[in-house]
C-alpha cells in the first residue's frame, strides 16, 4: 500500500495547480523554483522542470503547488503530474536536501487563544503543523509525538490535543494560566521553528488506518446513524474545532433513541463546557430528527 496519496486542489490562479499530500514533506518550511537550475536542492522540482510546461515549482509543508506555461490545460496533464509526485515520494525520493532544510529560517507565530473550557489554552500557529488530529492523555500514549513527548516533560500538562494548525493543552489545577501560558507558547513556537518532527510517520499512518476504518465504519451503519453523522459533521464539528475540540459520533440506539459521542481536547474533562455542549447537540438533534433522538451522552475522551 502507497505511503503517500495526494488530491489535486484548483487555486485562484488557473495557471497553478496545488498537488496536495497526506503527510508533511518538508519541515514546515517553504520553497519557490523559478527553474531547473535554482532547483539543485530539490530533486523533486528538478525532475518536475524536465515537463516543459512546468514554469515554477513552489514546495510547502503538505503540498507541491506547480504553475504552467499556456501550451497546456491543466485537465490535460494534472493527472499525470500527480502520479509522478506520488510514485517519487513513495520511492522514497528526496524532497529538499538537508543544506536547503538547514539554511532556510521558519518564520513561525504563535498565540494563545482561551477556550470554553478553563483547564485548556489553544496555541495556534500561523503554519499547518498537522495533516490530521490526534489527541495524548499521558506521555506514554504521546511516544509517537515527540513535541507532546516534551510538552509532558512540562509537570503542569495534563494532555495535548493536535489539530492542523493548533495544539490544546489541559493543564493540571496546580498552576494558573496566568504564570504558564508565555513558558508554553514560546516552547510550541521555538519548537516548530526547529523544523523538528511533531508527530512522527508511524503515528500518521495508523492515523490514515484509522481514518479509513471509520470511512468503511460509515458505510455499515444505518440511515438514522448516518445523518446523525452527517449533521454532527455539518453543523457541531467546526464550531466544536475552533473552541479547540472534537467531537466523534460513537453509536445510536434506536430503541431508547439515545446517541452517544465522544468528546475530544478542549470539549473533554470540563462538567460544565460538557454538559453545556451536550445540552446543544441534545436540543439540536430533537429539533432536526423528531421523533428519532431523545437523549445524547457525552462521553470524555
Amino acid at each position: 500500500m502507497s505511503t503517500f496519496t495526494v488530491s489535486i486542489q484548483e487555486t485562484s490562479n488557473s495557471a497553478i495547480i496545488k498537488f496536495e499530500l497526506n503527510q508533511f514533506i518538508t519541515q514546515h518550511q517553504s520553497f519557490e523554483f523559478n527553474n531547473i537550475d535554482e532547483a539543485k536542492s530539490s530533486p523533486i522540482a528538478q525532475q518536475l522542470f524536465y515537463l516543459p510546461f512546468v514554469k515554477k515549482v513552489y514546495i510547502s509543508s503538505n503540498f507541491i503547488a506547480v504553475e504552467r506555461y499556456d501550451i497546456v490545460d491543466w485537465k490535460d496533464v494534472q493527472d499525470e503530474v500527480a502520479t509522478q509526485i506520488v510514485n517519487y515520494l513513495n520511492n522514497d525520493g528526496i524532497v529538499i536536501t538537508e543544506t536547503a532544510t538547514e539554511t532556510k529560517k521558519v518564520a513561525v507565530t504563535v498565540y494563545a487563544e482561551s477556550t470554553p473550557n478553563p483547564s485548556v489554552i489553544k496555541f495556534v500557529a500561523n503554519k499547518k503543523i498537522v495533516t490530521s488530529l490526534f489527541e495524548f492523555t499521558s506521555i506514554d500514549e504521546a511516544k509517537t509525538s515527540p513535541m507532546a513527548t516534551e510538552l509532558f516533560h512540562f509537570p503542569f500538562v495534563k494532555s495535548v490535543f493536535f489539530d492542523q494548525n493548533y495544539v490544546s493543552i489541559t493543564k493540571y489545577d496546580i498552576a494558573e494560566w496566568d504564570d504558564i501560558t508565555i513558558e508554553l507558547r514560546t516552547f510550541i513556537k521555538n519548537y516548530i521553528e526547529s523544523g523538528k518532527e511533531i508527530v512522527s510517520l508511524e503515528a500518521s499512518k495508523t492515523q490514515q488506518t484509522s481514518t479509513k476504518q471509520l470511512d468503511d465504519r460509515y458505510e455499515k451503519l444505518d440511515d438514522t446513524s448516518k445523518e446523525i453523522v452527517n449533521i454532527l459533521e455539518e453543523y457541531v464539528k467546526p464550531a466544536v474545532a475552533s473552541d479547540g475540540g472534537n467531537i466523534q459520533f460513537i453509536s445510536y440506539d434506536a430503541n431508547t433513541k439515545n446517541v452517544s459521542v465522544l468528546l475530544q481536547g478542549a470539549c473533554s474533562g470540563c462538567p460544565s463546557s460538557t454538559y453545556t455542549l451536550k445540552s446543544g447537540i441534545e436540543n439540536m438533534l430533537k429539533e432536526m430528527m423528531k421523533g428519532k433522538v431523545e437523549t445524547v451522552e457525552a462521553i470524555n475522551g
